[in-house]
């Protein structure tokens, strides 16, 4: 049967059909159940490959007057359908997932949805009674909640849970429709549009007529992951019952216009070159975002993935972010789920369902290769082989990671990453210069890691069991004390600034103004340089100006090795790559070390290396970090310049200017100079 299809006018109105004339959340009439209501390129980065929009142009949205109205097209249908006729492997091991559901086991965060997909494809009712069974049974128990007078599940944690458990509601409703009672619709209904309204009106938010307000939390905070959640159940919900129910086509609008053309694109506008300010641990919430993008576009039709660069950057971005042996991703932020910033599904995932939006882009094709030689090359959770299944990449177009360009700017949330190479012996090196505006970043503006077969600088929040731990003393770069206390960088100050970015054959050069985002007197001008000499040598000036002479300012590194030091230098030799550290500016020092386990019961491993400077206006603090032994010995050279002696250059000199950034290499009779300016790096080789 053909299927009505309503047209969507193009957003920037406002007159969705059934919609109200509320400018904000719909708020008109009765409130929720009581009757109706009213209502190309890496930024300015890097470049190449399939413009902002992705393929196949823009048209306006359509929404499906039948059922199903999300996701399963005729072409979704066809396309899943071959899959589990085949069957292919994906298809397979997402079945047997559900099918363990289906004979009466408890796989772990099996949804509704997962159920339903199935149904909606094969047209097994054994499917479409376990989906509808699971959703009853979720709104039953939130319904026996609200009578008792507590608040419901969907409600927990400020509302994190409203999108996927009203995006599961609304996903069985909308596949099984035809199965679903009249009295569960309406149930269901009710229990979804309050859940939504409170959401979006937390002063007013109640259940059962009691007044349950909430804070708010992230309503109008876009990067924030928590937004993502409130952006899928508005959306499903409204998507899947547009027909049924009076508060629908009011939901659509909330969703497409006061959030995503109102709210995130402005947002996202600003993240150049993609990723999170949240850090790659929360930021990896981003696959959710993603997904509401994906589901809308094959739901109506409208791409709104492609309003920014944003979505098409963040392939990059992630691919870039994982180390050479493509089993760990940078630690930035927060990561309370593995604090040890391990591969895992979500980032399979992330990468997978760009990929089904940028099927052709340069990013997407180089990450099908790193996905299939990572450690996660399918799936390892039975509640994550819907990724799989969804967005299979078995046998499409791919291109060697070598193919990428090996550095990446990722200017809206600060991000450098820079590696000798695409080979898994490669060293890489992270730098982090930009906005400190969300709650799960770090103090870590002007940190600097390096990874070189395994974990040599990093983040000691690696080794923390709660995966949380922010503190500068955590990170590696120059911490300020006075008084004996550390002065902290204020989340919401103006953001540090990447003041230089320049990449060379045999060299990069990059450097930061981390001043500001302390939003104090007390520090006058912090910033740091780092000489990149390809592929093993990392030579770096710090300069601290602070108002107080007396103020203690301390180099420090951490790194999971434990380190032997002589004057001048600490050494660490792991299993698979070591690292050394010389001190060529203050001259005469020996570096002291701070062992983690013993000073803070949160950590369990890891040790900090400190130099420090007193007693002078500014400090200046020039090292040498040199992997997998490529560095025998420094020569300080005056008070701005080290010689080095090296495995397989010889003898190289680095210089800096005296009162600015800026640098020289004198390496083979090349003398490249670095200035103060940012250039802007090609996405490919």
């Amino acid at each position: 049967m053909m299927r009505t299809r309503f047209l969507l006018p193009m957003l920037g109105v406002l007159a969705l059909i059934g919609c109200g004339d509320s400018g904000d959340a719909p708020d008109g009439g009765q409130g929720p159940g009581g009757g109706a209501q009213g209502g190309e390129g890496q930024g300015a980065s890097n470049s190449g490959g399939e413009g902002v929009g992705g393929e196949g142009g823009n048209p306006d949205p359509v929404i499906q007057s039948e059922h199903p109205r999300i996701y399963l097209n005729d072409e979704q249908i066809a396309r899943l359908g071959a899959a589990l006729e085949a069957p292919t492997e994906a298809a397979a091991r997402y079945t047997a997932f559900v099918d363990s559901a289906l004979e009466g086991g408890d796989p772990y965060d099996f949804q509704g949805w997962h159920a339903a997909l199935l149904y909606g494809l094969t047209g097994d009712e054994a499917y479409a009674n376990l989906a509808i069974a699971h959703v009853d049974a979720m709104v039953a128990e939130d319904e026996a909640l609200i009578a008792s007078g507590s608040s419901p599940n969907v409600a927990y944690d400020s509302y994190l849970e409203v999108g996927p458990r009203v995006g599961d509601m609304a996903l069985v409703f909308d596949w099984c429709f035809d199965l679903v009672t009249a009295d569960q619709r309406a149930r269901w209904i009710a229990w979804g549009n309050q859940a939504v309204y409170n959401v979006w009106h937390h002063e007013e938010a109640s259940w059962g007529g009691q007044s349950m307000p909430w804070t708010g939390w992230a309503v109008d905070d876009p990067v924030n992951n928590y937004y993502f959640s409130f952006l899928r159940a508005t959306m499903l919900l409204g998507l899947a019952t547009y027909e049924e129910n009076p508060d629908a086509p009011g939901w659509v609008d909330h969703f497409r216009q006061t959030k995503i053309e109102e709210q995130l694109v402005p947002a996202y506008e600003s993240l150049a070159g993609g990723g999170s300010r949240e850090g790659t641990g929360y930021g990896v919430a981003m696959m959710n975002l993603f997904r509401l993008y994906d589901l809308w576009q094959k739901s109506t039709g409208e791409n709104i993935a492609s309003l920014t660069p944003h979505a098409r950057d963040s392939i990059a971005h992630m691919t870039h972010s994982i180390v050479p042996t493509l089993d760990r991703i940078a630690p930035i932020g927060d990561h309370a789920r593995d604090s040890t910033a391990s591969l895992f599904d979500y980032h399979r995932d992330y990468l997978l369902v760009l990929g089904a939006q940028y099927p052709n882009h340069e990013s997407t094709l180089a990450a099908r290769s790193l996905l299939a030689a990572s450690s996660v090359p399918e799936a390892s959770q039975g509640f994550m082989r819907f990724s799989d299944f969804l967005y299979d990449p078995t046998g499409l177009d791919t291109a060697p990671l070598s193919s990428l360009y090996p550095a990446y700017h990722a200017a809206g949330v600060g991000n450098v990453f820079i590696r000798s190479s695409w080979e898994a012996d490669a060293t890489w090196a992270g730098f982090i210069a930009g906005a400190y505006d969300q709650s799960h970043a770090h103090h870590d503006q002007g940190s600097l890691m390096i990874y070189g077969g395994e974990w040599l600088a990093y983040d000691s929040n690696i080794q923390s069991h709660s995966g949380i731990r922010q503190e500068e003393e955590l990170h590696n770069l120059v911490r300020v004390e006075v008084g004996g206390d550390v002065l902290r960088m204020h989340e919401g100050a103006s953001p540090a600034k990447l003041v230089a970015l320049a990449d060379e054959p045999g060299a990069a050069f990059f450097a930061a103004d981390v001043t500001p985002i302390y939003d104090s007197g007390e520090i006058e001008s912090l910033t740091r340089e780092v000489v990149f000499v390809k592929p093993n040598l990392f030579v770096v000036r710090d300069r601290v100006r602070t108002s107080d002479p007396s103020a203690r300012r301390v180099f420090q590194l951490n790194t999971p090795i434990d380190p032997s030091v002589t004057s001048g230098r600490a050494s660490m030799n792991g299993t698979a790559g070591s690292l050394d550290l010389f001190v060529a500016r203050p001259s005469n020092v020996t570096p002291t070390v701070v062992d983690w386990a013993q000073v803070d019961d949160d950590i369990e491993g890891g040790y900090r290396i400190e130099v420090s400077a007193t007693g002078q206006e500014e400090a200046v603090f020039l090292t040498v970090l040199s992997v997998g032994g490529e560095a025998s010995s420094i020569t300080p050279i005056g008070d701005t310049g080290v010689e080095i002696d090296t495995e397989s250059a010889g003898t190289i000199t680095v210089t800096f200017e005296s009162n600015a950034i800026g640098a020289t290499l004198a390496m083979g009779g090349d003398t490249p100079t670095f200035d103060e300016s940012v250039e802007t790096l090609p996405l490919t080789q």
